[in-house]
């Protein structure tokens, strides 16, 4: 008795693209600005992660905010930027 193999086609999704949400040093917002922009802006980040964005973004000038969607890089971005921070992003390689 011959079995038969169907092969099923398999969707493959591709991933949306991720891109870097960085955070620059700048020596006119306080700490507590910082910090407060941070968790008031990012869902789901905790003070304790804010205060270590802000500490290395002040040690070497630049800290790693969020690693998503485009979308949503470009939205936390500007709000940085809206209050008073300097922002950018960049393509997550």
């Amino acid at each position: 008795m011959a079995v038969e193999t169907i092969a099923k086609s398999s969707t493959v999704r591709k991933l949306a693209p991720r891109y870097r949400v960085l955070l620059h040093n700048d020596d006119f917002n306080s700490m507590e600005h910082v910090v407060q922009v941070l968790i008031t802006t990012v869902p789901n980040l905790t003070q304790p992660q804010a205060v270590d964005i802000m500490m290395e973004a002040h040690t070497n000038g630049l800290a790693l905010v969020i690693t998503c969607e485009q979308e949503h890089a470009e939205f936390y971005c500007e709000t940085l930027k809206m209050h008073g921070l300097i922002s950018t992003i960049e393509p997550d390689e």
